[in-house]
């Protein structure tokens, strides 16, 4: 009789050509996909040539994108992005995007299907973990790794202990999975996950769109997660109908009923209300009741957490017919080329431009402190970005507030932090 396992164990199980692990215990695992950016790609591609290496081991599974200060906004971005063009073309990599087919990383690979359920990705990004809304396991990695995955195809990994998080209940308006994560930080700190698999569960998770899974599953690394994970089911699988460009199987791609979790968590939705991290850290939230007296220069639409096309129709649908207040910018960025389009099609970006908006290409832009918003000092913005450290957005003496779109939104109206609620 086999070892009751936890979904994430399992996929790691499958990966080192094991029948089971254990937590804490250390495999070598064959990766999937191993991804990099215009950031981090070029110190990996630095080390990948000082080991000798001639070729990556599977030029379908090596992804490179040019998405955090692309378009590039100087000199220097431009010379990292082409290290990382040159590179694909020297390799002949069959994913690489940067220009008018570049979308923002975490967004644009589930979309072509590039990552599937039951997958081992590795990615020379912090966010790489979003692809567990899919079922798969997926961590951020240094870029010294990720050299040694683009020559091998393997990395060495620590078998992380499993968290559960049950969220029951029916959500109520202008609540989503931004909301239920923002909650669930506030609740553990963000350290409250240390090197371990956050797994989302429940009728109120089994309810919530792609789009909804992504935000949750992309912001576990702020509670110091290694991976989050959610247990493909037939919303997943019609997601994944096609756009998926390799089989997977989901027969075995859940948690056994008797597996071991260090700990589970249980949270009634019902009388959730949206909810802020205000800086600097995810961890300090706050409902959006609490905060209606916090002035705002700036609100920022996108990102891998909520630049996708539910999360601009939530946005437009506050903001239709209304403007901008006075001394606001609101920056609404879509997060790939497609949803660019859809928006475009779905009048979405014409509501935001006679709100006073500005749109801008897909791009990391502003979340990073990148370009394309960057703040004052003594400046506050709103963002439905997934970091509000100090100086993350700008200046060190600027402040940010994590929200979900529809407050962001709001709040860009009202010109103070605001829920739908209040308008």
């Amino acid at each position: 009789m086999s070892k009751p396992q936890t979904i994430t164990e399992k996929i790691l199980a499958a990966h080192a050509g094991k029948e089971f692990v254990e937590p804490g215990e250390l495999v070598l695992a064959k990766v999937d996909i191993a991804l990099g950016n215009d950031i981090t790609a070029p110190l990996a591609i630095k080390v990948f040539r000082e080991v000798g290496a001639q070729k990556v081991f599977d030029r379908e599974r090596v992804v490179m994108v040019a998405d955090h200060f692309a378009p590039n906004k100087d000199i220097a971005s431009a010379i990292q992005v082409q290290i990382v063009r040159q590179f694909a073309r020297e390799q002949d990599l069959l994913h690489y995007y940067e220009g008018g087919e570049m979308g923002v990383e975490h967004a644009l690979l589930p979309e072509k299907g590039i990552v599937v359920p039951g997958d081992l990705i590795i990615g020379a990004d912090s966010h790489t973990c979003t692809y567990g809304a899919l079922g798969a396991f997926a961590t951020g990695v240094g870029s010294t790794d990720l050299a040694a995955a683009m020559v091998n195809g393997t990395i060495w990994l620590k078998v992380p202990e499993s968290l559960k998080f049950v969220f029951t209940g029916e959500l109520p308006p202008w609540v989503g999975g931004k909301d239920l994560i923002l909650h669930t930080i506030g609740d553990i700190g963000v350290d409250g996950a240390n090197y371990r698999a956050m797994e989302f569960t429940g009728d109120a998770i089994g309810r919530l769109s792609m789009a909804d899974r992504f935000s949750m599953a992309n912001m576990a690394v702020e509670a110091g997660a290694k991976n989050g994970i959610i247990a493909p089911d037939a919303i997943t699988l019609k997601y994944e109908q096609g756009r998926a460009l390799r089989p997977f199987q989901v027969d075995r791609l859940f948690s056994d009923p008797d597996a071991a979790y260090s700990y589970t968590k249980s949270y009634d939705v019902s009388r959730l209300e949206p909810q802020v991290a205000c800086p600097s850290s995810p961890g300090n939230v706050k409902p959006v009741s609490q905060l209606q007296e916090v002035r705002i220069d700036q609100a920022v639409i996108g990102s891998c957490t909520n630049g996708r096309l539910e999360d601009l129709q939530q946005a437009a649908q506050v903001i239709k017919g209304r403007h901008v207040a006075k001394g606001v910018r609101l920056i609404v960025i879509p997060a790939t080329p497609l949803i660019y389009r859809q928006a475009m099609d779905q009048g979405l970006l014409a509501i935001f431009m006679e709100a006073g908006a500005v749109i801008g290409p897909p791009t990391c832009g502003p979340c990073l402190g990148g370009h394309m918003g960057i703040l004052a000092p003594g400046e506050t913005a709103v963002a439905t970005t997934n970091r509000n450290f100090v100086g993350r957005m700008g200046h060190p003496d600027s402040k940010v507030y994590l929200a979900n779109p529809a407050v962001a939104a709001a709040s860009a109206v009202t010109g103070r932090i605001s829920g739908p609620g209040q308008l």
